[in-house]
């Protein structure tokens, strides 16, 4: 096995063409972003010329470069986020390995940090962990499904949906007929309307003439997935 070239078997070369951002990255709370920023250069093993040349263009990239003097622990929770980003790059690595980007962001925070994987995945190659539907289909070309350590499936996000063509179904019922429905099928999702319930259901077949047709999503198609691997 190897990355990028490098074998897996050296990890000490693989480390110098990774970059990490974990879910939850902390930095010393009382340090500037720009102390923390050259703190970490230092343990990358750059030099203070390259570290100067770096850093201001990093926190340009990152949207910071106005808080570069601002306390790690003055910065909400994007900002943190974008912080983490720039320091896992600034050893510029061919990988860039991202846990939860947008987990605790707000909507508008989410879509900017969504935003700024998008540019840097232009000159490298980014992996997301995450569970965040939306993520996936605003970020990925290629994505991977693991099931208990297991890879379910490898592929393309619009191959992955189109598993679930023609097998997604809406229907207003009662929350009795509700708890009937979720002892058969796969309910993804239910919106409550007066007494009744909208729900949204997967089905290999149209099962009562209420039922409409709906068009498929990343959401039913990781649960269909799943269903069919666990053989429900």
């Amino acid at each position: 096995m190897s990355v990028c070239g490098r074998s897996a078997q050296k990890p000490q070369g693989v480390r110098k063409i990774v970059g990490y951002l974990p879910q939850d990255f902390s930095m010393y709370p009382n340090m500037t972003v720009y102390e923390a920023m050259d703190y970490l250069g230092v343990l990358s093993g750059l030099g203070r010329a390259k570290r100067r040349e770096r850093i201001p263009k990093l926190l340009e990239r990152v949207n910071l470069q106005n808080d570069q003097r601002k306390k790690v622990k003055a910065l909400s929770g994007g900002m943190k986020r974008r912080l983490g980003i720039a320091q896992a790059i600034l050893h510029n690595p061919k990988v860039l390995i991202v846990d939860e980007p947008t987990a605790g962001l707000d909507p508008e925070e989410r879509v900017r940090f969504r935003n700024l994987l998008c540019e840097i995945a232009k000159e490298r190659i980014v992996l997301l962990s995450t569970h965040i539907v939306g993520d996936i289909e605003a970020t990925c070309e290629d994505i991977a499904v693991l099931d208990q350590g297991r890879v379910i499936y490898q592929g393309t996000v619009p191959d992955l949906i189109a598993m679930t063509e023609g097998k997604v179904y809406s229907a207003e019922i009662s929350k009795g007929e509700l708890e009937l429905l979720k002892k058969d099928y796969i309910v993804t999702s239910m919106l409550t309307l007066g007494n009744n319930v909208i729900a949204r259901f997967l089905a290999e077949e149209k099962p009562f003439e209420s039922a409409k047709h709906c068009e498929a999503g990343m959401e039913d198609a990781y649960m269909y997935l799943m269903q069919t691997e666990r053989g429900r």
